[in-house]
């Protein structure tokens, strides 16, 4: 193949669509693709699709029609949907969206390099049917090692390929490209879910839950290392299963300390946790080891009982309540972040101050809030005791701007604390250098970050302890403390 081949990954949806792109960037930098970071300047635009809810189909669509705008006005010759929202919906979406020259699934990925050359040299890849994915792998986990080997699992690529397949690779190069500089980098623990909630279609297009071997994350996360990541975030739709197809449910819990032990790792942050499936070995893990960092991402939806049962979900506004006190009394300044649901089908006026309830008490530091949309092929689609639209908008808005002030409230919380920063940008202002960074009770995109006062002997991956002064919204306003190690002459070299 022609050496000017170049590709371009334009990534939506959640950290796992991150780590996925990232690996097709390995299979094609190894076939000899040039990666560019512009469609533009790309003969293949590879856009990442997510097939969550409606909000992000849209945006996924507008990304692939703003791609194909590309094509006759640059380089771009072709347009390619691959991700959640092409493993969804396979040839409908070919269909519907003939501006994409090629959809492809979770099984073409093995073979991405020949998908692209045949479609970019005028070939046909016929999309394919949609089907459950959760049929692939046997319904007994203890089974499902065995026959994963033979089913697609992006992400779940092996760590031990022959040099030169990854930068700077070796006996632990995974099957991976990074894509950006940043010090910050998701490996993926697991993928799929075998919880039934009845509003998500996930379990459908990324199938049964299946973990990664501990050897592979960690050595995946020293390779990471290598690259000059700082911290590293476990993703997967449900990491508090990890390991239960392994034959140690608490494997997590032994796997932690292992990873905060990597020469270069700074933090070890873990998302995407079931409220319901909270051990207290975990919590003690999360709270007590030193590099792990004490964030606790609770998949909540909601806390009334009714709604909850509704959803096929467990717990209630007092249980959840528990739970976080128990965390809080190990790791006071812990940091907790949540999504919900408003306007569920059935949800009553009772149900939402319930809800209400529990956020006026939980002090959570990030909260997400979203209006109930039906998502075919969920159960709760079916549901008849559905609210008018008009209800369903006035409680999001009703419940967002809640959320807003009591986020707000808890980053005031903060003010006098010490944070641990990591700086993730520092950009010339006029005012001087803008220093952005996160403390260790924010992850990534989406829950706030930090703005220090003054970024005199710092850079991108540095590590500072600073004293926070001030609130804007949600995010923070901190003062590096003189003295720290990372601020100092030395470590600014």
């Amino acid at each position: 193949m022609p050496e000017s081949r170049t590709v371009a990954l334009v990534t939506l949806g959640c950290a796992r669509n991150e780590v996925d792109s990232e690996e097709l960037a390995g299979r094609l930098e190894a076939d000899g693709w040039k990666l560019v970071d512009d469609a533009e300047e790309a003969d293949v635009a590879v856009v990442n699709t997510c097939g969550f809810v409606e909000a992000a189909k849209k945006d996924s669509v507008d990304a692939l029609l703003e791609a194909n705008d590309l094509k006759g006005h640059g380089r771009t010759q072709a347009v390619v949907a691959v991700g959640c929202m092409a493993e969804r919906y396979g040839k409908d979406l070919a269909e519907a969206l003939p501006e994409a020259d090629g959809v492809l699934g979770f099984d073409d990925y093995a073979d991405i390099s020949d998908r692209l050359q045949t479609i970019l040299s005028g070939g046909i890849h016929a999309a394919h049917t949609p089907r459950d994915r959760r049929k692939l792998l046997p319904i007994s986990p203890a089974e499902r090692q065995e026959a994963g080997a033979a089913v697609a699992l992006p992400g779940h690529g092996p760590t031990d390929l022959p040099e030169g397949v990854a930068p700077a690779s070796g006996p632990r190069a995974p099957l991976r490209r990074r894509l950006d500089g940043s010090p910050v980098a998701s490996v993926k623990l697991a993928s799929g879910c075998d919880r039934r909630c009845s509003f998500c279609a996930i379990p459908s297009f990324r199938g049964s839950f299946i973990s990664r071997r501990p050897s592979d994350v960690l050595n995946e996360t020293r390779w990471l290392a290598e690259q000059g990541v700082k911290e590293i975030m476990l993703v997967s739709e449900n990491n508090t299963s990890y390991g239960k197809d392994l034959g140690d449910i608490r494997l997590l819990e032994s796997l932690l300390p292992n990873l905060a032990d990597v020469d270069g790792i700074e933090r070890v942050r873990v998302s995407y946790l079931q409220p319901a499936e909270m051990r207290p070995g975990l919590i003690d893990v999360l709270t007590s080891t030193e590099k792990v960092v004490p964030y606790f991402d609770l998949s909540f939806q909601h806390s009334a009982p009714n709604v909850l049962r509704a959803m096929r979900r467990f717990g209630d506004t007092d249980r959840f309540l528990e739970l976080l006190d128990t965390i809080r009394s190990k790791a006071p300044e812990a940091g907790v972040r949540s999504n919900f649901i408003v306007g569920f089908p059935g949800e009553t006026a009772d149900d939402l101050a319930e809800l209400e309830r529990f956020l006026n008490h939980a002090r959570l530091d990030a909260i997400g809030v979203f209006g109930y949309s039906d998502e075919e092929g969920t159960e709760a689609a079916t549901y008849e005791d559905k609210l008018d639209e008009d209800v369903v908008a006035e409680r999001l808005a009703r419940v967002s701007r809640l959320a807003e002030e009591l986020v707000s409230q808890r980053a005031e919380e903060r003010v006098g604390a010490t944070v641990r920063v990591l700086v993730e940008s520092v950009e010339p202002g006029a005012d001087g250098d803008g220093v952005r960074g996160r403390a260790e009770h924010q992850a990534p995109e989406t829950d706030g970050q930090v703005l220090l006062t003054s970024g005199e002997g710092l850079a991108v991956g540095r590590m500072v302890d600073a004293k926070v002064v001030g609130t804007e919204g949600v995010d923070l306003v901190a003062e590096p403390l003189p003295g720290s190690p990372e601020c100092s002459e030395e470590a600014g070299r």
